[in-house]
């Protein structure tokens, strides 16, 4: 039996808990550098605010791919919001900077400028593998008009800021999977110019790239929105990321979008979600896959000082380009209700995205997963995360490289190509410890099959450890 002066001491303590040390509430602040004496704050009541933001990754092939090895590869983000509301008292205008500094060991998963590289895929096992340089990344200003209903944002913009975005398994701010096709579908990157043919000037401009372009938001409804955005043909590659660049040559590239968002009303109770249909069309012109391996073959022939084919003396190319996608992300099970801070619960999501095999390396991409965040009781804030994607092949190039091979073998010789192009496949497994409020540690295990799509060359399926932690300043 517990006596009253027991009571009375159990009372005093909970009326006056014990202070928190400092070493807790410096692991407890949002930044590592906290508040800057108090600067952050000021500046953020003023309409200024800043992100600096570190990711450093080992990725690890581990058996599989072109070779085994590991390496560093990190990024700093920085990123400055001035809002026109605190500043000068002119409501619904944001302006926003940002640059970054890549480095590191590269290339880890794809070529560049001939360098051997270790896994030899087109997904892209590693967020952080681009090549290095310290350069500006976006650069706009948006408005928003009609209370908040209409959008228009210009300037130097990276597409993948806003359109197929995910809202709750994989942001730029908070990875919970690694692989680069979840965070943007690789099939996407079909509007880069194909490596062994003539360069004709196209690209993506996803992160870290940006190309001068303007989008149009609306919202009718707080549940609904389309959008609509025009952007540069070819992103700036350059090191420093100031290009700023359009031309016929290099084409427009467009993109269209609807979304529906479920019960993320504050007093909606059913479990949230977000639903996107939407595409892209590039005016640009694209070679003939089917043609183009021929000629690709060709060049790769005459590198090695061999005999080419020489069946398709001119390539031939079709006008625009395009692919379609949809998007659903959908929560299945929340621990607790909206007020909880952590959002603990499970997310499941999947995605779909088609493009024309006549003049892609890829027509179909196919990837989901789930996501569960506080799984682990005490730990409300880590993540456990598993992915899948499978990625099609062109058909029109898996036909060329068995006409080649019939080809080739009439004449008397071997097989050029001792697999068809056909898939690659990857399955992703990490975990996002959240050791502090700005620090993470996050190992992921990925399986890649068929690395490359059997395109060029066969190569073996790799197994890949990347262990990835993430700073915020």
């Amino acid at each position: 039996m517990v006596s009253a002066t027991a009571l009375l001491s159990l009372g005093q303590a909970q009326e006056n808990p014990a202070p928190t040390s400092s070493f807790v509430s410096w692991l407890e602040q949002d930044y590592m550098l906290g508040d800057w004496g108090g600067l952050r704050t000021t500046l953020s009541k003023h309409g200024v605010d800043f992100e600096f933001f570190y990711a450093g990754s080992l990725p690890d092939n581990l058996e599989g791919g072109n070779r085994r090895g590991t390496l560093y590869q990190g990024g700093l983000l920085m990123t400055l919001d001035l809002d026109s509301q605190k500043l000068v008292g002119y409501e619904g205008g944001t302006f926003h900077a940002s640059s970054l500094w890549l480095h590191g060991e590269k290339p880890f998963s794809t070529f560049a400028d001939g360098s051997p590289n270790y896994v030899g895929d087109l997904n892209k096992v590693n967020l952080l593998d681009f090549p290095n340089a310290a350069r500006l990344w976006e650069l706009w200003y948006q408005q928003k008009l009609l209370e908040g209903k209409v959008t228009i944002k210009a300037g130097e913009l990276s597409i993948d800021r806003d359109f197929i975005v995910p809202e709750y398994y994989n942001t730029l701010g908070s990875f919970t999977l690694i692989n680069q096709t979840f965070l943007y579908p690789t099939l996407a990157f079909n509007v880069y110019d194909i490596a062994g043919l003539p360069p004709l000037h196209h690209g993506l401009a996803s992160t870290p790239n940006a190309v001068p372009g303007v989008l149009l938001r609306f919202e009718p409804l707080r549940q609904v929105y389309g959008q609509a955005a025009v952007y540069g043909g070819d992103p700036d590659q350059t090191y420093s990321g100031t290009r700023f660049n359009l031309s016929e040559t290099e084409g427009a590239l467009a993109y269209f979008e609807v979304g529906y968002h479920l019960n993320q009303g504050t007093n909606d109770t059913g479990l949230e979600g977000a639903y996107k249909v939407g595409g892209y069309y590039h005016t640009g012109d694209f070679p003939d896959a089917y043609e183009g391996t021929f000629i690709a073959l060709d060049n790769k022939l005459l590198a090695l000082g061999q005999t080419p084919l020489g069946i398709y003396p001119a390539l031939q190319t079709r006008g625009g380009n395009y692919g379609l996608y949809f998007l659903a992300e959908q929560q299945l099970f929340r621990e607790k209700d909206k007020t909880d801070p952590a959002k603990q619960g499970l997310v499941g999501f999947f995605r779909l995205a088609e493009a024309p095999g006549d003049r892609n390396l890829t027509q179909l991409g196919v990837d989901g997963g789930l996501v569960y965040k506080g799984l682990i009781p005490s730990r409300d804030w880590d993540t456990l995360a598993v992915g899948a994607s499978y990625l099609q092949m062109s058909d029109d190039i898996a036909n060329a490289q068995r006409d080649i091979n019939a080809l080739v073998t009439s004449l008397g010789g071997t097989p050029v190509f001792n697999k068809l192009a056909d898939y690659e496949g990857v399955l992703e497994i990490s975990y996002k410890a959240q050791l502090t409020a700005w620090w993470t540690l996050q190992p992921s295990l990925q399986r890649v099959f068929h690395p490359g799509g059997h395109l060029s060359a066969d190569i073996p399926d790799a197994w890949v450890f990347i262990l990835q932690t993430t700073l915020r300043f």
